[in-house]
C-alpha cells in the first residue's frame, strides 16, 4: 500500500518565533507574561553567576596617632549571601529588551589583620561586608544568525552600589574604623568592576546556548522536512516580540519553491498567556505540494484490507451486484484500487473551522489469473474532511473526519453505469481503510520547534481566517 503520510501531510504542524517583504509561515508572539517567566528562570542562573564574584585580598597603610604608620590587610573573603530580589524586563521597540535589577544585596565574610612599628601592638579579626542597594541595567539586542536561529547579546550594561557597610570584630576594631573609607572604596570598586562582565558571560554562555537549541529543521521522513528558521531579527514593539519563522515544508533531495506565497498574518491582541502562535495555511499547503510533486500521494486498496462483515468486498462478485457488467466480464476475480492525488491538496482555515478537500482519481482493476490487471473504471473523487487539531506538551496532533465524498465517472471499460451505485463502497473504503491510517499518523503528531526542556501547557486553539491561532503557557525544566 502507498505511504499513509499522503493524506495527512497538509495537516502537519510545528511550533515555537516584523515585517519583511516575504510573509512568514509561522509567527510566535512572546508577551510580557512570557518574558516575565523567562526573566524568573534567568534570574536564578544570573544570581548563581554573580555569586562567583571574586574579591581579591587588598592591603594598605594609614597614619594613626600615636601609633604612627599602621599597615592593614583584608583577606580570605567569600560571598556568604547574594540576593537579587527585584527585577523586571521591559520591551524596547525596534531594539530588544532591557533587564533592570534593583535592591540587590551581597554579604561577604572575611578576615583582617594589622601591624604597627610597635611590634607588641598588632591584631586580627573577622569582618562582615554588606553591600546594599545594588542596581544593574542590561540592554539585550535580539537578532538571528546565519543558520536562522535566534541570538541575544548584551548591548550595554551598567551597575551601581548604593551603600557598603563593614562590620569588624576583634579587640582593635576601633582601629579598623579609622580606615573604613579605604575599605569601602576598595571593595566597592572590586565588586562593580566584575558585575557587568559576569552578566555578559551569563548571557553569552548560558542564555545564548539555550536559544541555539531551537531546531531550525524538523525532519519528518525520507521525503520531507520543515524549515523553522527565522526570517530575520525578531521585530519588537511596546507590546510584544514577534518571532517570525519561515514555516515551510521542503523536499530533502530536491528543494523547489512552492508556486504560492504565505498570506499576511495578523495576530489578535491578547496577553493573557505567555505565548501565541500564528500558523499559516501556507505551512500545511507546502506539505501537500512537497508530497504531491514527489509522487507520494498514492494509495493502494486490496481485498484483504476490507473487513469481513462489510457487504461489498473488492472482488468482481461483490461489485457485480452493483455493476453487473463487471462480474460478467471478469467472473470470480479479486479487484484492486489505486487512489492517486490529481493536484496539490489545500487546507482551508476559517474562524472555528479547518477543512481539507483533496481531489483524487480512483482506478479500479480486476486481477486476472495471470496476475495482470484489467482496467474497469476510473472515478474522479473529491473528499471533504474536517480537521480537528490539538497541541500536547511538545507536539501538534490531529484527527480527520469525513464530511462529504463527491464522485464523477471519468472513464469506464465495462460500459456506462451510475456512480451513485458506488457511494456506499467508496465512502466505506475511504472512511474505514484510508482514514484510520491517516489518523494514526496525525494522532502521533509532529514535533514543534521548541527550545530544549520547554513544554507547552494550558493550550487554547482557535482557527482563524487563513491561519491557526493557539496560545499557551510555558513550563521550562
Amino acid at each position: 500500500m502507498g505511504n499513509p503520510h499522503t493524506l495527512t501531510l497538509t495537516l502537519t504542524l510545528a511550533l515555537c518565533l516584523g515585517a519583511d517583504a516575504v510573509n512568514p509561515g509561522f509567527v510566535v508572539r512572546l508577551t510580557q507574561k512570557g518574558l516575565d517567566y523567562a526573566r524568573q528562570q534567568g534570574m536564578v542562573v544570573l544570581q548563581l553567576q554573580l555569586a562567583k564574584i571574586h574579591l581579591p585580598d587588598f592591603s594598605g597603610s594609614t597614619h594613626v596617632s600615636p601609633l604612627g604608620k599602621v599597615k592593614y590587610s583584608f583577606h580570605s573573603m567569600a560571598i556568604h549571601s547574594f540576593q537579587l530580589p527585584n527585577s523586571q524586563v521591559s520591551l524596547v521597540p525596534k531594539v530588544g529588551l532591557k533587564l533592570s535589577i534593583t535592591g540587590g544585596f551581597i554579604q561577604v565574610d572575611g578576615q583582617w589583620k594589622f601591624k604597627t612599628k610597635l611590634h607588641f601592638i598588632s591584631g586580627h579579626g573577622s569582618f562582615v561586608l554588606k553591600v546594599q542597594g545594588l542596581s544593574i541595567s542590561v540592554g539585550l539586542k535580539l537578532g538571528s544568525d546565519g543558520s536562522g536561529r535566534p541570538t541575544i547579546y548584551p548591548s550595554d550594561c551598567s551597575n551601581h552600589i548604593g551603600d557598603v557597610n563593614v562590620h569588624i570584630s576583634g579587640k582593635y576594631k576601633w582601629l579598623a574604623d579609622l580606615f573604613h573609607r579605604s575599605i569601602d572604596k576598595a571593595l566597592r570598586k572590586a565588586i562593580e568592576k566584575q558585575i557587568c562582565p559576569l552578566v555578559s558571560e551569563s548571557i553569552l554562555q548560558r542564555l545564548e546556548p539555550i536559544l541555539q537549541t531551537l531546531p531550525v529543521t524538523a525532519s519528518i521522513d525520507n521525503v520531507a522536512a520543515i524549515d523553522y528558521s527565522l526570517t530575520g531579527p525578531p521585530p519588537v514593539t511596546a507590546e510584544c516580540v514577534d518571532v517570525q519563522l519561515k514555516g515551510e515544508f521542503f523536499n530533502h533531495v530536491n528543494r523547489t519553491a512552492p508556486p504560492f506565497s504565505p498570506p499576511a498574518l495578523s495576530l489578535p491582541v491578547d496577553h493573557s498567556l505567555m505565548v501565541y502562535f500564528g500558523v499559516s495555511e501556507y505551512l500545511f499547503n507546502t506539505a501537500g505540494y512537497v508530497y504531491q510533486t514527489a509522487g507520494r500521494l498514492v494509495f493502494t486498496v486490496t481485498n484483504n484490507m476490507i473487513p469481513k462483515n462489510f457487504s461489498i468486498h473488492l472482488n468482481t462478485s461483490s461489485f457485480g451486484t452493483l455493476i453487473p457488467q463487471i462480474s460478467k466480464m471478469y467472473p470470480n476475480m479479486l479487484m484492486k484500487l489505486y487512489i492517486t492525488s490529481t493536484s496539490t491538496p489545500f487546507l482551508t482555515m476559517k474562524p472555528g473551522n479547518v477543512t481539507i478537500s483533496p481531489m483524487t482519481d480512483i482506478e479500479a482493476y480486476a486481477i486476472l489469473p495471470n496476475r495482470t490487471l484489467a482496467p474497469l473504471f476510473l472515478l474522479n473523487v473529491t473528499t471533504t474532511a474536517l480537521a480537528k487539531l490539538g497541541v500536547n506538551a511538545s507536539r501538534i496532533v490531529g484527527h480527520l473526519e469525513i464530511s462529504r465524498v463527491q464522485m464523477a465517472l471519468k472513464h469506464s471499460d465495462v460500459g456506462p453505469f451510475s456512480v451513485s451505485l458506488l457511494n456506499a463502497a467508496v465512502n466505506f473504503y475511504i472512511a474505514h481503510i484510508i482514514l484510520p491510517q491517516v489518523n494514526v499518523i496525525l494522532n502521533k503528531g509532529y514535533p514543534l520547534p521548541l527550545l530544549d526542556h520547554v513544554q507547552l501547557v494550558d493550550v487554547v486553539l482557535q482557527p482563524s481566517e487563513h491561519f491557526l491561532l493557539f496560545g499557551a503557557n510555558v513550563h521550562y525544566g
